[in-house]
């Protein structure tokens, strides 16, 4: 099995869901709810989890607080079996968490704290003390800005590192323009569709796609939610169906989709394949609540990928 060693650098949450919430009570009123529970998540440790999951060595690099909330981001990470030695921990900020409250029909609005995420630096980021590094995933480049996002993977380039790059915030012109130093140096640019539109005012998802590419990203695969993903890079593009689950919460759907089609790489696929190990993977995150649901593996995603039925 091809190895893969990660470091999965930027933003590192933790997440509670909240299950069938029908409405925010009245007053100091209370109510009865499925559900709560809590998850690792974020574009770095969301993604890092399920790369782990999928064979990966996975060493998360990022700040949290000291604080609770930390403690148990941290145990959780553990529990998977990251390396989260490389995690600073910061007195004077909270751990970044979100509360999601899930409806009844599966939409999920979401409190959202930044705390520690934001205050990460060049400075607590040392990748040439990860043994053994192929690949470097960028979690929100947002948050160290253009420069320093492009410097750092620059930096990876130069260890012989894959590199790819997810964007937490909302697509935005503006925001598209402060990121615009580290898509050069991005082999991978992992979007949502809302993202690329956003970023681009293009037409088509796929007019969008090829603008970010001109940009300088090397390829860009885009999740599409029910629809699947987009990949396209300079001369292909590829639309790669999702598949037909029973979907129960999409939390971490695209993290999962990024480690998916990342491993599916490592492992030699061609871009369309890995794609589908992406939609695969995806596939086993929606069927539960949290990007850590289930118990799956790479072999159990392989399966799923083979003999599963798309929605196409």
């Amino acid at each position: 099995m091809s190895q893969m060693t990660v470091a999965a650098v930027g933003v590192h949450v933790l997440d509670t869901h909240v299950l069938r919430v029908e409405s925010i009570p009245e007053g100091s009123d209370g109510q009865l709810v499925d559900t709560i529970r809590m998850s690792p998540a974020g574009t770095a440790g969301g993604t890092g989890v399920v790369l782990r999951r999928l064979g990966a060595d996975v060493h998360s690099i990022g700040a949290i607080g000291s604080d609770p909330v930390g403690d148990t981001l941290l145990a959780l990470l553990e529990r998977e079996g990251l390396d989260v030695s490389r995690l600073v921990r910061r007195g004077d900020q909270q751990t970044s968490a979100s509360v999601l409250p899930v409806r009844p029909n599966g939409d999920r609005p979401a409190w959202h704290v930044v705390g520690a995420n934001g205050t990460l630096t060049l400075d607590d980021i040392d990748l040439s003390s990860v043994p053994g590094l192929t690949h470097v995933h960028l979690g929100g480049p947002e948050f160290l800005g253009g420069p320093a996002a492009g410097e750092l993977l620059a930096a990876a380039h130069e260890l012989g590192c894959t590199t790819s790059v997810d964007v937490l915030a909302p697509g935005d012109p503006d925001m598209l323009a402060w990121i615009a130093d580290c898509l050069p140096h991005a082999d991978y640019l992992l979007p949502n569709d809302e993202q690329v539109l956003g970023f681009t005012g293009a037409p088509t998802l796929n007019e969008g796609a090829r603008a970010l590419v001109d940009a300088g990203a090397g390829c860009v695969a885009v999740t599409q939610g029910a629809k699947g993903a987009l990949v396209v890079t300079s001369d292909e593009s590829h639309e790669v169906p999702a598949f037909a689950i029973d979907v129960i919460d999409t939390t971490g759907c695209g993290d999962a989709f990024s480690a998916g089609f990342l491993r599916g790489l490592s492992l030699g696929h061609d871009l369309a394949s890995a794609a589908r190990l992406g939609c695969a993977t995806a596939a086993q995150v929606a069927q539960g609540v949290g990007t850590d649901h289930g118990s799956y593996d790479l072999d159990v995603v392989l399966a799923f990928a083979e003999s599963a039925e798309t929605q196409a």
